[in-house]
């Protein structure tokens, strides 16, 4: 393709990310170092026979100058960054000077909100990820080798996790591991305890949310090997079958070689999206044991009092962390794609 029509077809995409990608991320930067202006107080002394008194009141006037004048607010750079709802320098670096063995200084970080936050969401991408993938390989490999007339019904009903909104599926789980659900009083019955509860139990939430999540995510794997399966050469699975392969062998040494640019692809978005897991955590009222990144904005700008500039720092750290999580992936298929000579 020549240079011209390359840049004429590339400019609106161009655009497009410019406009809904560099420029609110560049806002969202400039919110995060700026922090709003405190309000002009006005003290106030009244005088009468009986005595004097003081009174304090906003002077909005003035308020509202200040914030016409700077619109994004007081800066403080990276303050914000630092503070106890973020990277909380300081708190860190006191639980470790006062810290006995590791397991307590891990027990005061799950204290903070951006590490409790944090160490759930690493724990989900861990493990739902590399579970979605293998799941749905798995799938894959078994809905190909049904006969053709059962293929079309099995990808339907293997899809349906992944139609259902998001949040609408984790509500009708979260209906159904409730004590009066099928699964909740069925748990119940299992192991005779009418107290047993999914929802009261830390890790037994966190468990919960990563069945949803590679529930909810398997079907996109399962998808995209499949039609990867379609592509592979029927040459190659022959001479490892004349060969005396096992199924298992010709799966292992021929097909995921085969599939391994889409489990690439599959990992880069599975990385990003479990990264900024969400739905979830509302959808079940987890957040009383179980909080993410993604759950802390939210909290942060849906509060009465709308924490602006907390919510950007906290989003700016999560496309920081999105990119260390897809750097290893990044450079092993850059190395794929360009071996050294």
């Amino acid at each position: 393709m020549k240079h011209k029509t390359f840049f004429w077809f590339f400019l609106p995409t161009a655009l497009a990310m410019f406009l809904f990608i560099a420029l609110p991320l560049t806002s969202i930067v400039s919110q995060s170092l700026h922090t709003p202006h405190d309000a002009v107080l006005v003290v106030v002394e009244s005088c009468d026979p009986f005595g004097c008194k003081s009174e304090t009141t906003i002077d909005h006037e003035a308020s509202k100058q200040i914030k016409e004048e700077q619109p994004k607010g007081k800066w403080v750079g990276f303050q914000i960054y630092t503070d106890r709802n973020h990277l909380a320098f300081k708190e860190v670096g006191e639980l470790w000077e006062n810290k006995t063995n590791l397991i307590d200084f891990v027990s005061g970080l799950n204290n903070l909100p951006f590490y409790r936050a944090m160490g759930f969401t690493i724990t989900f991408v861990l493990v739902v990820t590399p579970l979605v993938i293998l799941f749905g390989l798995i799938i894959a490999l078994a809905v190909n080798s049904l006969h053709r007339h059962l293929k079309g019904l099995m990808v339907f009903f293997s899809l349906l996790p992944m139609i259902v909104t998001p949040l609408v599926g984790s509500l009708i789980l979260f209906w159904m591991i409730d004590s009066r659900g099928i699964i909740g009083s069925g748990l119940q019955e299992l192991f005779a305890d009418p107290n047993l509860s999914l929802k009261a139990s830390t890790g037994l939430t966190w468990i919960t949310l990563i069945v949803y999540g590679v529930w909810h995510s398997a079907p996109f794997a399962f998808i995209v090997f499949y039609a990867g399966l379609q592509t592979v050469p029927q040459e190659t699975i022959e001479a490892a079958m004349i060969d005396g392969a096992s199924r298992l062998q010709q799966t292992y040494h021929v097909v995921v070689p085969h599939l391994s640019p889409l489990v690439a692809f599959v990992a880069l978005i599975q990385l990003m999206d479990n990264f900024r897991v969400f739905e979830p955590i509302v959808g079940f009222s987890a957040s009383a044991h179980a909080t993410s990144l993604s759950w802390i904005i939210w909290n942060d700008i849906g509060q009465e009092i709308r924490l602006m500039s907390s919510a950007a720092t906290t989003s700016v750290l999560t496309i920081i962390g999105v990119i260390i999580l897809l750097m290893p992936v990044l450079i092993r298929t850059w190395r794929e794609f360009n071996p050294q000579k």
